[in-house]
């Protein structure tokens, strides 16, 4: 279901990023020879193309016959575009005529440029086609979050909210704190939510750290702190890596144990054998512990208004589970809920969309730190944010955070991708002097030579992970 969901992201996004470029070409009446989605290096799945009065379509080509060729087509079908779709998934082209880029060198341009050519339009025109696919793609993000807050609105558990408090990672843990502490200030400025407290911890480097620990308000100084380093090194899957939860029943499944034992839903479990506990995450260790024994469970049931203390002995089965659903946060916590109508939502969209870019690029100076390029991942580390279970709002909200990470990767100045494309077009309508084929040509052999060592250490940085995790 990740591989699915990171597919049909990746897709869309790449579809619309090349769009992007493509609306801006036909607006100029720049010939787009090819379109695809996914790479087709000696191998399409699927071409299609209009000409001659109606399309014509081919499956699993391998050569395109020769009278789909530009040189065959009259004048006004040289202008339809050739539509594709590859077999390697690693992202998708707009083969725009008169340019120069991943698909052809400066030597295999015409002689005689033509005016329906990219390299014959001006500057500022060129400036929006290769801006269009980064356009495009923020664009995308600010509707897909309007659309999201629009119709499931929105829902946040203010981090004191969690009664219970959290666990934390052992990075954290060396630092002085404990688990079921509650973040209350960092730097003396209060916390919203955890991606917020996680993300100031990290990035920020924070002096101080106010928990809210019992009754009692703990202040652990961080000045002289190695997390950032730590993190690099280590690679943890978060710093804060679960609210404590309640143990309180929802559900039952089929056969379960705990409901032929006389347990019900609304029960709350907080002793096993007569030891308390207060979260799921000790009773789960517990059981665990105990599986296959009986065991006598301690828990509150709510009878005429009231709390009843009830103790229930029962059969552990062997994987030491009893069978149960239980509830989520949203549901035993007090969360914060706010509905928005269409313009609201439009609204919220956008602010919400700039706040994510201006803290993914706060984000990336962990990469200028020691052991940075650690934190690299690949698609392995993007599929791992998919949900297990298909869920339209954390795949749509996933994917708008995708487009921004995405728009931003391509307006940085890396030849190869757009943003050097960018610089060298502002650089011609500042000077008057256009950078030479051949030299956009070299740039571009150097950028792809970084671009691939960059996703082959992305990428291995997922495979050490992985390895590292099985040993």
């Amino acid at each position: 279901m990740k591989v699915l969901a990171l597919l049909l992201s990746l897709s869309l996004l790449v579809v619309t990023h090349e769009l992007g470029h493509l609306c801006f070409a036909k607006l100029f009446k720049t010939r787009v020879r090819r379109f695809y989605l996914f790479f087709n290096w000696g191998f399409s799945i699927f071409k299609a193309k209009k000409f001659n009065g109606k399309w014509h379509f081919l499956f699993f080509n391998v050569n395109t016959p020769e009278e789909w060729d530009e040189k065959n087509l009259s004048e006004s079908d040289k202008n339809n575009t050739l539509w594709g779709i590859g077999w390697l998934p690693l992202g998708g082209y707009c083969d725009i005529a008169g340019m120069v880029d991943e698909n052809k060198k400066a030597d295999e341009l015409p002689e005689v440029p033509q005016p329906w050519e990219y390299r014959t339009k001006p500057a500022w025109q060129r400036l929006c086609i290769i801006s269009g696919g980064v356009l495009v793609n923020f664009l995308s993000a600010l509707l897909i979050y309007s659309f999201v807050f629009a119709h499931w609105g929105k829902d946040e558990l203010p981090m004191q909210n969690a009664t219970l408090g959290y666990e934390y990672d052992q990075i954290l843990l060396d630092e002085g704190f404990q688990n079921g502490d509650i973040i209350y200030t960092i730097d003396g400025d209060s916390v919203d939510n955890c991606s917020d407290a996680q993300r100031k911890l990290l990035v920020d480097k924070p002096n101080s750290v106010a928990l809210k620990r019992g009754d009692s308000i703990v202040n652990i100084d961080m000045s002289n702190s190695n997390i950032t380093e730590r993190v690099n090194k280590e690679q943890p899957h978060g710093l804060i890596t679960n609210i404590r939860m309640p143990f309180v029943v929802k559900d039952f499944v089929p056969g379960s144990p705990a409901k032929d034992a006389g347990i019900m839903v609304g029960d709350s479990v907080v002793s096993l054998d007569g030891i308390p506990m207060t979260c799921y995450s000790e009773i789960s260790t517990a059981l665990q512990e105990k599986a296959g024994n009986d065991i006598c469970v301690g828990l509150y049931r709510t009878h005429a208004d009231s709390l009843v203390y009830v103790e229930i002995a029962m059969q552990l089965p062997s994987d030491g589970k009893m069978g149960v659903q239980l509830k989520s946060a949203n549901e035993v916590f007090q969360v914060s809920h706010v509905d928005y109508n269409l313009f609201q939502a439009v609204g919220e969209g956008v602010k919400y969309g700039w706040k994510t870019l201006v803290e993914y690029v706060s984000s990336l100076k962990i990469l200028f730190t020691k052991g940075g390029t650690q934190s690299l991942g690949g698609f392995i580390t993007m599929g791992s944010i998919f949900p297990k279970y298909w869920d339209w709002q954390s795949f749509w909200e996933i994917t708008a955070l995708l487009a921004v990470i995405l728009a931003f990767m391509n307006i940085i100045p890396i030849p190869g991708l757009d943003g050097a494309y960018i610089v060298f077009t502002i650089w011609e309508i500042i000077t008057h002097r256009k950078v030479s084929d051949k030299v956009i040509e070299r740039a571009n052999t150097v950028g792809f030579i970084l671009l691939m060592l960059l996703l082959l250490l992305a990428n291995g940085n997922d495979v050490w992970r992985l390895i590292r995790g099985w040993f």
